[in-house]
C-alpha cells in the first residue's frame, strides 16, 4: 500500500498497546498526534529514538501532542521495552501489520548488503482533524523531536 501524503486524512485504525487496550486513532480527534513507525524493541536505533520522544514528552504534551510508537513486536516485548525505559506513551503491539501497511511503513530494505522486507522507520504527524500535517520518511533517530519541530516551524 502507498504511504499516506502530508494533507490526506490519516487512515484510522483500531489495535492493542501494550497492555491488550485496543486503541483507535478516531479517540484522539482533537489533539495532534505523532505516530511514529520503528522496526523493533529495544535495537540501538529504536531505542534512541523512542528515548528521545521519552525526553521530550513533557514539552511534546504540553503543546497538544500524543505520542505513539507502533512496531510488529507483541504485547510483552512493548512491556519489556517501556519498563526498561520508562517511556509514558502507548506502544501498539501491530503484530498482524495492518496498522504499519495502512500508514505504507512495510517495504523492502537494504542492510549490509541484503534486501529483505520490514518496517520502514517513518513518522507522521497528525493534526486535530485527522489530516496528516508531516510525514518524515528520513527520520533521525537521535533527534526525532527536532526533526518534527524543524517541521512545524
Amino acid at each position: 500500500m502507498s504511504r499516506p501524503q502530508k494533507g490526506e486524512t490519516a487512515p484510522d485504525f483500531t489495535a492493542k498497546d501494550q497492555n491488550g487496550n485496543e486503541i483507535s486513532l478516531k479517540n484522539y480527534r482533537g489533539k495532534k498526534v505523532i505516530l511514529y513507525f520503528y522496526p523493533k524493541d529495544s535495537t540501538p536505533g529504536c531505542t534512541a529514538e523512542s528515548c528521545d520522544f521519552r525526553d521530550h514528552y513533557e514539552e511534546l504534551t504540553k503543546d497538544g501532542f500524543e505520542v505513539i510508537g507502533v512496531s510488529a513486536d507483541s504485547e510483552k516485548s512493548h512491556q519489556k521495552f517501556i519498563e526498561k525505559h520508562s517511556l509514558p506513551f502507548t506502544l501498539i503491539a501491530d503484530t498482524d501489520r495492518d496498522v504499519i501497511e495502512k500508514y505504507g511503513a512495510w517495504g523492502e530494505k537494504k542492510f549490509m548488503g541484503k534486501v529483505y522486507d520490514g518496517i520502514l522507520r517513518s513518522t507522521f504527524v497528525i493534526d486535530e482533524d485527522g489530516k496528516i500535517a508531516e510525514v518524515i520518511e528520513k527520520v533521525k533517530t537521535k533527534a526525532p523531536v527536532a526533526q518534527v519541530r524543524e517541521l512545524l516551524n
